[in-house]
């Protein structure tokens, strides 16, 4: 069976579908035809019609690389929040609570702070979360202030914790063997 001749209404639908943007095989299935014919048909224009996407598609990749960075810094951000949260748990007013005997009754108790076992759960539960966060988005590496830094706003906060639940602060540290003269 002979191919269908190439019509000018074809050339006309061909130029006017790459000029609204569509890939060759849109054009092909629009006008019915095979993508080769179509390729032809854009190949005898002056100049040729061209079908490279590369462009768009390099855009569109960044464009989504980028969306994507921004959802997992957004994501990691509510990790750091949940730590955070979690934080603030290990040394506030727990409600334990309950439930049995022969009779079933409610008994409920509320410490001053979670058991040990709670905190140590409370501990996993922020670690996991601030280990997930890191992965999302791993801090820039500035160097050695910005950890003593973090070392030390970490170790003002246990300072702080200290004083509040013992109503001063920490005992001064000193070296084990130390200054015998003494």
């Amino acid at each position: 069976m002979a191919a269908r001749p190439i019509t000018d209404k074809d050339r006309a639908a061909v130029k006017r579908l790459h000029a609204e943007g569509k890939s060759r095989n849109d054009i092909a299935r629009a006008i019915k035809r095979s993508p080769s014919t179509v390729s032809k048909i854009a190949g005898q224009f002056d100049p040729p019609l061209t079908f490279d996407r590369a462009p768009q598609v390099e855009a569109a990749t960044r464009a989504r690389t980028a969306d994507l960075a921004a959802r997992r810094a957004a994501f990691a951000e509510r990790l750091q929040d949940i730590a955070e949260r979690e934080a603030d748990k290990m040394s506030a007013p727990t409600l334990y609570w309950e439930w049995g005997g022969k009779e079933h009754t409610y008994a409920e108790k509320l410490a001053d702070e979670p058991t040990p076992a709670d905190r140590r759960a409370i501990m996993s539960t922020i670690a996991t979360a601030v280990d997930r966060s890191l992965k999302l988005v791993p801090p820039k590496d500035d160097g050695a202030a910005e950890s003593r830094s973090v070392i030390g706003d970490l170790m003002a906060g246990l300072a702080r914790d200290y004083a509040a639940r013992h109503g001063g602060p920490p005992p001064e540290y000193e070296e084990p063997g130390g200054d015998a003269d003494e």
